[in-house]
């Protein structure tokens, strides 16, 4: 999910050397803020080309919003056909399906049906689905229906299954973003990519990346509390911006693949902390469906990194994992 990524800056500091590349990616922009004191100018232009045609590339590979990427052409791919796949979209299904297991199935890209029918995808509409659409929809997803096959990295489908990556695949490239930067020799930069992050090092302040969680209300730029984050990645779902009402009802974006239907519960945002960022996108988007009591009770006993914060009739109240203590310091 987009959301608003603000970098929290001392009073009275003088920030060290720095340069900023900025650009459109996967229907929103992309940010990197590298810190490096010595004089590599002419280096930021070629760097930027590479990025943006790593980019390109992933785009054209997971986007369900273009007809002839290679993900529309899986998802149009007859049921128990081979599809030979590229390694970053083998391994992003791959990463998937074991995120599916781990979080008993709330986190599914089998979901493609149900974004649809719900009007969150590529064909926008605000009309509800009756029960038996829904049924419908559900009855061609699940992501045991994937079967792969390492010999070749090829993947078949067992049911007419429409896959949907957006709930990973910025993480992801952020997660590839970072790997050039480190394989050019930066070693303290920060990588956005429609809210995902991935930080390293140290920020130009000469300390850790302080990133503020925004407070989940709609409002932009509005602080909830700041994080300190040496080196991890960052990921914040919530409900709060991507929505629609009919009839005074919100309907979420976010889809619950257990029900077919949108989140309905008063969690209103979910910050996960880990060292991937594609991990921390698909974390934060299955603890969101899960709501508040059973999200904090599979954090905790996963060990993650979690910041959760519920609507109340006061207002809001946070809490958070104990693995998440180190960051509030």
């Amino acid at each position: 999910m987009w959301l608003a990524i603000l970098i929290v800056w001392g009073c009275g500091e003088a920030p060290a050397p720095s340069f900023s590349l900025t650009g459109a990616t996967m229907g929103t922009r992309y940010s990197v803020t590298v810190v490096e004191p010595d004089d590599r100018s002419s280096d930021q232009a070629k760097l930027q080309l590479i990025i943006d045609t790593r980019l390109q590339t992933l785009n054209r590979q997971m986007s369900t919003y273009i007809d002839d990427s290679e993900l529309s052409y899986l998802n149009k791919t007859p049921v128990d056909q081979p599809f030979a796949l590229s390694d970053e979209l083998f391994d992003i299904l791959m990463m998937s399906t074991e995120l599916s297991w781990l979080s008993g199935g709330v986190f599914d890209v089998t979901v493609g049906p149900l974004v649809d029918l719900w009007g969150f995808g590529p064909s926008q509409s605000e009309q509800l689905p009756g029960q038996a659409t829904i049924d419908s929809a559900l009855a061609n997803m699940g992501y045991q229906h994937l079967q792969f096959n390492l010999a070749d990295s090829s993947v078949k489908k067992n049911r007419p299954l429409s896959v949907d990556l957006s709930a990973i695949a910025k993480g992801y490239g952020v997660d590839k973003i970072a790997e050039i930067l480190l394989a050019a020799g930066y070693k303290n930069f920060m990588v956005e990519i429609g809210g995902e992050l991935r930080l390293q090092g140290i920020s130009p302040r000469g300390k850790p990346w302080k990133i503020a969680i925004e407070q989940p209300d709609g409002s932009f730029g509005k602080v909830h509390r700041a994080v300190s984050i040496g080196t991890g990645a960052m990921a914040t779902s919530g409900d709060y911006r991507n929505y629609f009402e009919v009839d005074g009802q919100r309907y979420s974006h976010t889809i619950d693949p257990t029900t077919g239907r949108p989140i309905t519960h008063k969690l209103a945002s979910v910050t996960v902390i880990t060292e991937a960022a594609a991990y921390a996108d698909a974390l934060a988007t299955a603890i969101n469906v899960m709501g508040p009591q059973r999200g904090l009770l599979f954090a905790q006993q996963q060990q993650l990194a979690v910041y959760l914060i519920i609507k109340t009739e006061q207002g809001f109240e946070a809490t958070f994992t104990d693995a998440f203590i180190p960051y509030l310091q």
